[in-house]
């Protein structure tokens, strides 16, 4: 039913929800697993799991090289599966619905993270994923 699967991540242990049923959806599916994350501003680093931002001496390399590194290892979890990463600049929604958009994406999976409470009315990822995809969504429930 889904040959490409899309799913965010920050690292985190709510996104690793979300990316476990990814990947579980991209086994009984045989479909490619394709991870994502969005650099919110490559002058700064983003600090894993809601931190606070540092100034990135590099201008964006040395985010782009957690980013990388983190993604990696969210990849080898998932081993066993035909996966690709994907690291761009921009809002971390909009990233993953463009590449969503690019690889031709027939599922987004997303954490629920954010869909209630203030974020939920001031934009969250989820939110604007659901909005914004051109195919399906699954929110996974991960808060």
């Amino acid at each position: 039913m889904f040959s490409k699967i899309v799913t965010g991540t920050d690292g985190s242990d709510t996104a690793a929800v979300a990316v476990a049923l990814a990947a579980q959806l991209a086994r009984q599916n045989q479909a490619t697993l394709h991870l994502v994350v969005g650099v919110h501003n490559a002058a700064a680093v983003a600090v894993p799991s809601g931190g606070a931002n540092v100034p990135d001496p590099t201008g964006g390399a040395q985010l782009r090289h957690a980013a990388q590194q983190m993604l990696e290892r969210v990849a080898e979890g998932v081993d066993d599966l035909d996966v690709e990463i994907h690291i761009e600049s921009g809002n971390p929604a909009d990233v993953i619905v463009r590449v969503a958009d690019e690889v031709g994406a027939d599922l987004i999976v997303v954490g629920s993270k954010g869909m209630s409470g203030t974020r939920r009315f001031l934009g969250s990822v989820p939110n604007t994923v659901a909005h914004k995809a051109g195919c399906n969504v699954l929110v996974a429930k991960t808060t």
